[in-house]
């Protein structure tokens, strides 16, 4: 019979929070007399003058471990003020301590239930990075949304030159360039003649002039949409310099890793950018994952396993984990195709077989588990196992062993020798 070792041992003294958004339950449970548990259960403010009590009934009650659900930002406060006071501090996923059905649910019930569920050991911490980590998080996270605002920004300016009967979009694969930006000013500025525009145009777009002079033709273009442009290009530069703004201040904030980063962006495909967003969700502490596999278990790169009475059940898909890593990880496995590594050509492979989506998520696993291991080991560097991995190693061998079978089954007795140099 298979052994299986359990941890059976009770948290002694352990404490539950049910936090919401002005305030939170908080459920003690601590030895009683002839081995009873005792169990406290109270009503907190969230403000910190009340966290900070919190604090100073839990030390005195002397918990050990502080267990919360993750719900929406209401935990952070909470969780940093006892983190600070030096509690273990567990964040747990909602999901892994929901209550019984039919049960009656409360706040305090809840607290209740989260605690009994705690001190019995039978839920998982999430990952939350250490403060200084945490506060590069929060820049990366605010420079994607400033480039997301940007670019609808920009989606609008195309959609006001649409409804104006411009048509620079369809001559210029980027109308936010150094000649769409000079033709889209001068349009602001009250000019409307089609070649004096066309003639703003700079490298190689000039030898698109013809066409240009044909898209800027145009007799609805208005004062009312020379305002509103004047509007978005501001609202444009204006996300650019705070994107400018903010990456300097990035900068600053990834210093202390700018080794990690470094080895990181030996990567194909991972820049410095992508390598301090990935740094920003996972940290530099491997300890936390002590496999890659469990790393690409946490960020959902992994396919889920299901199963009923022997039977694989669903599609195998990953799921949905941190879209930020994940964002950075897709990026940087469609940057691998045009690369002549062995990256690139897993991702070119993949793509003939499974499409671009198993592609970009099976190379974002192979990233993700070669940044596990740089960061793990501080002396480790990536060697590139070059694109013709697959053809004189794993193909060579699959081949040969294809032939063997073959033979074999034909009623052959193979034995291989290798060729005499």
């Amino acid at each position: 019979m298979e052994e299986v070792v359990e941890n059976e041992e009770i948290i002694e003294r352990v404490a539950a929070l049910d936090i919401g958004k002005a305030e939170l339950v908080c459920c003690v449970r601590i030895p009683g007399p002839g081995g009873r548990r005792q169990q406290e259960v109270a009503r907190y403010s969230t403000m910190t003058r009340s966290l900070l009590a919190l604090a100073d009934r839990l030390a005195e009650l002397q918990v050990t471990r502080v267990v919360m659900e993750a719900t929406s930002d209401y935990w952070k406060s909470p969780f940093f003020i006892l983190e600070a006071a030096g509690f273990e501090t567990w964040l747990v996923n909602a999901r892994d301590v929901k209550h019984l059905p039919g049960r009656p649910k409360t706040d305090r019930l809840d607290a209740v239930w989260l605690c009994k569920v705690a001190e019995r050991q039978m839920l998982r911490p999430s990952f939350v990075p250490p403060a200084e980590i945490r506060d590069l998080r929060a820049l990366t996270r605010y420079r994607r949304s400033l480039i997301t605002a940007r670019t609808a920004e920009k989606q609008r300016v195309e959609k006001l030159l649409e409804d104006a009967g411009i048509k620079l979009s369809v001559v210029a694969s980027d109308i936010f360039g150094v000649s769409g930006r000079a033709m889209m000013a001068a349009l602001v500025a009250g000019e409307r003649d089609p070649e004096v525009l066309a003639g703003m145009a700079r490298g190689q777009l000039r030898k698109k002039n013809t066409d240009l002079t044909e898209a800027f033709f145009t007799t609805r273009f208005r004062d009312h949409h020379g305002w509103l442009l004047a509007k978005m290009l501001a609202r444009v530069d204006q996300f650019s310099a705070d994107i400018a703004e903010v990456d300097e201040r990035i900068g600053d904030q990834i210093a202390p890793f700018a080794q990690a980063v470094a080895r990181l962006s030996e990567i194909p495909g991972v820049s410095d950018t992508t390598a301090r967003i990935i740094i920003a969700e996972i940290g530099v502490d491997m300890t936390r994952f002590p496999t890659p596999g469990h790393l690409a278990s946490w960020a959902k790169f992994a396919p889920g396993i299901k199963s009923s009475a022997g039977r694989q059940k669903g599609n195998g898909a990953s799921g949905h984990g941190n879209r930020y890593l994940a964002a950075a990880l897709g990026d940087a496995a469609v940057a691998t195709r045009q690369t002549d590594t062995f990256l690139g050509q897993r991702y070119r492979r993949l793509v003939k077989r499974r499409g671009k989506k198993r592609a970009v998520v099976a190379v974002g696993r192979s990233i993700l588990n070669i940044v596990w291991h740089l960061l793990s080991d501080p002396d480790a560097h990536f060697i590139d196992l070059g694109p013709d991995y697959y053809d004189t190693r794993i193909n060579a061998a699959r081949a040969r062993r294809n032939h063997v079978r073959h033979l074999e089954r034909l009623g052959y007795k193979v034995t291989l020798e290798p060729e005499a140099a």
